[in-house]
């Protein structure tokens, strides 16, 4: 399951109270796709199924589907703001190579 840092959480927060719906979470998955053949993906959502893997970090409710949380296991969510870097990155041991641009795996 991806753990994350208490700077996502609050940034993850803020979004969800944007969204003006306290219910919601943030489901993270792995999909097949991209440059190195895994994906990243984040969304907002309030399906949750019974096989889900859920968490709580400070208040923010994490959802994973079964498959991705195997891919996840380790693997931290986080989110910086400056000018060299700007918006979540996942830092995940699982990953044997990462693209140029972070967001796929190997």
């Amino acid at each position: 399951m991806i753990a994350l840092t208490d700077t996502a959480a609050v940034k993850v927060q803020e979004l969800i109270t944007a969204e003006g719906d306290t219910a919601l979470a943030l489901r993270v998955a792995v999909r097949p796709g991209g440059c190195s053949g895994f994906s990243y993906e984040m969304f907002f959502d309030s399906d949750i199924a019974t096989d889900d893997v859920t968490a709580d970090y400070s208040g923010v409710k994490v959802v994973v589907d079964p498959s991705s949380a195997q891919m996840l296991t380790g693997a931290t969510l986080d989110y910086k703001d400056g000018l060299n870097q700007a918006g979540f990155s996942i830092d995940n041991p699982n990953a044997q190579r990462t693209c140029g641009c972070g967001s796929s795996f190997s």
